[in-house]
């Protein structure tokens, strides 16, 4: 399989890192034999050879602060967008920034791939949020496969479980921590300290980005609220269409007297149907300590699963990291194969 890697920052260094230390073994068990002939990175730059980059090259590369062009081999000077529309290539393996606003660049560099027929993995909430069906339209009309499982909970495998575990059941609503940033702040707040050091020591160890906006105003949550909705409920919802609210109101007075209560803040993202709308909402909620939901701490996600057939089904597990987002699009390249075979 052709790979050609669009973004190469923590994620795509993580897929990397993945593919080359399981080389042998993705061949072996999955059929999984791979070349990569294209790298495109905003601030790494490109490098293209449709004979084969040295993917561990790459990385010490990029580990060096050296700019990708001393792999090229191509001599095609292309950008990202002209990797997607002229590498050879299999599958695009999109992972640059979100912008939950446009969807760009990332919508411009999967339409591209989609539109010759290559195969795209993306660990990109923008597209998924704004454009799920018409990208899902354009990949089933050329024929191409159209996977996203690491832009809900990264490496935790919500997407893959509601489609081939849970089939035959009807999901009649899902809620959960969504992000792993707010969940880490509220913990900590239970503990003791107040919202702006707990903010300080996520952005200190790198769960929050400098402007923590896209967390702590619940945007990151919404997007992924949006993107169940559209992928696992049909519905057709924008962000803008669902109420959002972050936890920057949250005070330590409000979590002592919910802990008083024996309750607990969380920042819950829910879908659910009302008749024959599909609705969703991002809010803190307070959670009764004997419910699942209420147990999980600190950067670590979890969504519960309401189901006509089996009742209510959590799944707890990361929702961040380099490995963890880099697995769930190795995870996606395996689907590719076993569809494919």
């Amino acid at each position: 399989m052709r790979l050609v890697f669009i973004g190469f920052g923590t994620v795509g260094q993580g897929l990397a890192e993945l593919l080359l230390a399981g080389r042998e073994e993705l061949a072996r068990r999955y059929g999984l034999e791979w070349t990569v002939t294209g790298i495109a990175d905003t601030v790494k730059g490109s490098a293209y050879d449709p004979a084969g980059i040295d993917l561990a090259g790459a990385l010490a590369l990029a580990a060096k602060g050296e700019s990708l062009a001393a792999l090229d081999r191509g001599g095609k000077g292309w950008d990202a967008l002209g990797m997607a529309r002229h590498a050879e290539a299999d599958a695009l393996l999109e992972a640059t920034f979100t912008d939950i606003t446009t969807g760009e660049p990332a919508t411009s560099h999967i339409r591209a791939a989609l539109e010759r027929g290559v195969h795209v993995v993306t660990t990109n909430k923008g597209p998924l949020a704004l454009h799920y069906r018409e990208l899902a339209a354009l990949a089933e009309a050329h024929g191409a496969e159209f996977l996203f499982e690491g832009t809900v909970m990264s490496g935790t495998p919500v997407l893959n479980l509601v489609r081939e575990t849970l089939a035959g059941a009807e999901v009649l609503e899902m809620q959960g921590i969504l992000n792993g940033t707010t969940n880490y702040i509220l913990t900590r707040m239970e503990e003791g300290l107040s919202y702006e050091d707990a903010l300080a020591k996520a952005q200190e160890l790198g769960y929050a980005e400098a402007v923590p906006d896209a967390d702590v105003l619940g945007w990151d949550a919404l997007a992924k609220v949006t993107i169940l909705a559209n992928v696992v409920f049909g519905a057709a919802l924008e962000p803008g269409d669902s109420p959002c609210e972050g936890i920057t109101k949250i005070t330590a007075a409000d979590i002592a007297r919910a802990k008083a209560e024996g309750k607990r803040y969380k920042l819950i993202g829910r879908v659910w149907r009302e008749g024959a709308k599909v609705r969703a909402a991002v809010a803190p909620r307070l959670v009764d300590l004997a419910q699942p939901l209420a147990g999980v701490m600190g950067a670590t996600n979890a969504v519960a699963i309401r189901t006509d057939a089996l009742g209510e089904v959590t799944i707890v597990g990361p929702g961040a990291g380099k490995a963890q987002t880099g697995f769930a699009m190795l995870t996606d390249l395996l689907t590719i194969v076993r569809r494919r075979s």
